[in-house]
């Protein structure tokens, strides 16, 4: 089972938030990439982005007046939202570390940017629930290993835009649906828990899964070692990973231990 420790970003800082909630931030760190460079140091073999701001609104407006120019990216107008410079020094400082990233993806020019930044793999949230064909179109471009889909839930019902509103498709619903996209990666957050330590829902993640035939990665409000190993201990349901943010952030956790714990 693999662990992505998290890397939330707002205004360019790592922050936590807690159920999602913009006003309930806590800030840890001003430097991404060094953030990142401790994780990978410390034995982590993915990371886990997020583009709170994106998240919130949308990046599309940006991604339209950006062109490649081999390794070379020009963003035309105004420069580059902080976030995706964010994700590009990221990406420079742990070359050999894949990147799981998201937050405002909801066009093809968006993933794509994305996918050049360096990321490794996408992550559709909102854009599953209300396009769900761009989806599909994304996983024939740019192929299944490196296009996922968030089912972070309130309720047993998605949650869009940041978690401000919540459709009303269900986990499972949407989670069939993609499938049948052709994705095979889902995340999966139990939203009540999320920032929260107060325990991962084990139960719900392992049966989103088996419902759905997806790869299921668990996040939100991992607060022990036993959290992971009674995720590890449903992998044959289909849990292949799990996020960890709040819990290494505040110290209840050591990466080398959780890293232990998902290999025992």
């Amino acid at each position: 089972m693999i662990v992505y420790p998290a890397i939330d970003l707002r205004g360019g800082r790592v922050v936590r938030l807690r159920q999602g909630r913009a006003e309930a931030e806590t800030v840890y760190a001003d430097d991404p990439a060094a953030v990142a460079r401790r994780w990978v140091a410390q034995g982590a073999e993915w990371l886990h982005i997020v583009n709170l701001d994106g998240a919130f609104s949308r990046i599309t407006d940006h991604a339209s007046r950006i062109t490649h120019h081999g390794s070379r990216i020009t963003h035309h107008g105004s420069r580059m939202p902080l976030n995706l410079q964010r994700l590009q020094e990221i990406c420079a400082a742990v070359p050999a570390t894949p990147i799981q990233f998201g937050g405002g993806l909801r066009t093809l020019a968006d993933i794509e940017l994305a996918l050049t930044l360096g990321a490794a793999r996408v992550v559709l949230g909102t854009a599953a629930v209300q396009e769900p064909e761009l989806v599909g179109e994304a996983v024939q471009r740019f192929g299944a290993e490196r296009v996922a889909v968030a089912l972070d839930a309130r309720q047993g019902r998605v949650a869009i835009h940041g978690w401000r509103e919540t459709s009303k498709v269900t986990a499972v619903a949407l989670g069939r649906a993609m499938r049948k996209c052709g994705v095979c990666y889902a995340l999966y957050t139990d939203i009540a828990r999320d920032g929260m330590l107060t325990g991962v829902n084990v139960a719900a993640t392992a049966a989103l899964a088996q419902a759905t035939g997806l790869r299921v990665i668990a996040s939100g409000g991992v607060a022990t070692l036993d959290d992971v190993r009674r995720l590890r201990a449903q992998e044959a349901s289909g849990i292949v990973g799990v996020i960890i943010g709040q819990a290494l952030y505040s110290g209840a956790l050591s990466l080398a231990d959780v890293l232990h714990a998902a290999r025992e």
